[in-house]
């Protein structure tokens, strides 16, 4: 794996800034490769498979040689459809957002040729469009050529194959002798080299090498999931499928904080890994995944490297990853040691065109499954009780309470009306309430591929569990347990006290350490530092209403 940070490319400070505020790491390795090269104005045949990270090899280099105060078409990106050339325009759009003055336009068939003449009026210095309508542009005079320094054939072999050579040809013969080129292709084959020997000059050739395929035995499925419901699917699978121990992969450090945040105050044992994290604190939440204290490991591809858990029994990608072989090296942290594995992608939108380049990478299908209702939780949810009682009752650890059955059943309560509200009780004890989301509507096939049913939840009250509330702090030093004295039966959650103590009482982001939630009372962790200042903040505060105490805890 690359481990050139992006301040080493040669990249101009606006770019940095926008890399660093998307929250990517390093650069994959053609990126690494082909930006120095790109940047210094040779002409590059990149080799490289669909979905490479290869974008942003041509985007930022091709942002970095653009005059903002020239406003005529300066960078030509040629992409064989019109989805791969909106999807190549949003990055263009989202590297270049440091870039004020930046005006870049998609240009493609089936789209309003008006509005594209507008664009190309105002004065647009980057255009992504595909043969055919570039060329009509061309041939319309809207299009002028002449100052374009820079031009890059995206996916090369793919609009050969689509019949689009005698346009190419005809709008590279239009170009400036001195542009640079750049032929991004999954294959070298005799029309694209014809191609390169006609209009490149000297290109040097960057190939990144191909991994080994994925393990067939890792299930693999996906569900198409909208971003804002990410964190309740989640949630939701992780009660289904019960894993011991899960790792949730993102693309950018912001994503790994706010899904451990979301999981956090949802009471699931999580913890984080990205490139802000430190050596020491690292090699501190790897030990806790490895014992098992650390359920649910969120991280980066970057950070991830080199963790070698056999144990580990389920994969999500939170995000779908930029190239085919990070999915690959991701799904293979399950199933090792001839265990069977399961990966879950989430997906949507523009995502599922990702997913059908990895799919003809791993030359296999990713099925996709209903997103679960919450019915179907708390079903999960309420056999697990059940499961627990009856293994409580066979093994016979169940003495000492016979006084108090004893002394309900002389007040006409029958064992069954007793029963019911203890595992009422014991149900509010150990779950939280989960959320409605857009995909409980939506018309979604059943797990077989089938028509599928229409799910309407709006009106569900399920619950989750909450893993015994254990919260893993990002915090160092030493830690002091705080009695609150308002628990489960009050209705209070992870969530409400993680809100509470971070906002009013000024326990700095990320420090709290484990928060565990009984009936009556709630045991806190924050740093000793905070303490007495956290007692005072908080001595008239209210929660959900309700006046409560808190004070250090007698018994720590």
């Amino acid at each position: 794996m690359n481990t050139t940070p992006f301040t080493e490319l040669g990249l101009p400070a606006p770019l940095l800034q926008a890399i660093e505020e998307l929250g990517y790491e390093r650069p994959s390795a053609i990126q690494a490769m082909a930006i120095p090269i790109a940047l210094e104005g040779h002409d590059i045949i990149g080799l490289s498979q669909t979905g490479s990270g290869k974008t942003a090899a041509f985007v930022l280099p091709a942002l970095a040689k653009i005059d903002p105060k020239l406003r005529k078409p300066q960078i030509l990106i040629l992409c064989p459809t019109r989805e791969l050339a909106i999807q190549v325009c949003e990055d263009v759009h989202r590297l270049g957002s440091k870039m004020p003055k930046l005006q870049a336009v998609p240009v493609y068939g089936g789209a309003p040729i008006g509005r594209q003449f507008r664009a190309l009026e105002d004065g647009a210095q980057l255009i992504v469009g595909t043969p055919g309508r570039l060329l009509d542009h061309l041939r319309r005079g809207s299009f002028d050529p002449s100052h374009v320094k820079m031009t890059i054939l995206d996916e090369a072999d793919r609009m050969l194959d689509m019949g689009f050579r005698e346009e190419m040809e005809e709008l590279l013969a239009t170009l400036p002798d001195t542009r640079q080129t750049m032929f991004f292709s999954a294959t070298m084959n005799r029309g694209v080299e014809g191609l390169i020997k006609r209009f490149g000059k000297n290109p040097q050739m960057l190939q990144i090498e191909r991994k080994a395929l994925t393990v067939e035995s890792i299930e693999q499925r996906h569900y198409e999931v909208r971003e804002r419901s990410k964190v309740e699917v989640l949630s939701r699978l992780l009660d289904l499928e019960d894993p011991r121990l899960a790792i949730v992969f993102c693309n950018t450090k912001k994503a790994v904080d706010e899904c451990t945040e979301a999981l956090l105050s949802r009471g699931y044992a999580a913890d984080r890994l990205h490139g802000d994290v430190t050596q020491q604190m690292r090699e501190r939440v790897l030990n806790r995944f490895r014992e098992g204290k650390v359920e649910v490991l969120v991280a980066t591809d970057v950070a991830a490297r080199g963790i070698d858990i056999e144990e580990i029994d389920i994969v999500f990608n939170y995000d779908v990853p930029q190239d085919p072989e990070d999915y690959v090296h991701r799904i293979g942290r399950t199933g090792r040691a001839g265990r069977s594995g399961r990966a879950i992608t989430f997906v949507f939108g523009r995502d599922l065109y990702r997913l059908q380049n990895i799919e003809r990478t791993i030359r296999q299908k990713i099925t996709r499954h209903r997103v679960p209702s919450q019915e179907e939780v708390e079903d999960r949810r309420a056999d697990a009780l059940y499961d627990s009682v009856r293994d409580r009752l066979e093994a016979g650890s169940f003495v000492g309470h016979e006084t108090h059955i004893e002394r309900l059943l002389d007040q006409g309560h029958t064992a069954t009306d007793i029963t019911g509200a203890l595992f009422t009780l014991l149900r509010e004890a150990t779950t939280t309430k989960g959320q409605s989301i857009a995909e409980d509507n939506a018309q979604n096939p059943s797990t077989g591929g089938g028509t599928g049913n229409r799910f309407d939840r709006a009106d569900s009250q399920p619950h989750r569990p909450d893993r015994n509330q254990e919260r893993s702090s990002s915090y160092t030093g030493e830690m002091t347990k705080l009695f609150v004295n308002l628990g489960k039966t009050h209705g209070i959650n992870a969530k409400d006290l993680v809100g509470m103590f971070y906002r009013e009482g000024e326990v700095p982001d990320g420090s709290l350490g484990h928060i565990k939630l009984f009936p009556r009372h709630t045991i806190v962790e924050v740093p000793e530092e905070c303490v007495e200042k956290t007692l005072r903040a908080l001595g008239k505060s209210k929660l959900r209403g309700k006046p409560f105490r808190v004070h250090r805890d007698k018994q720590a």
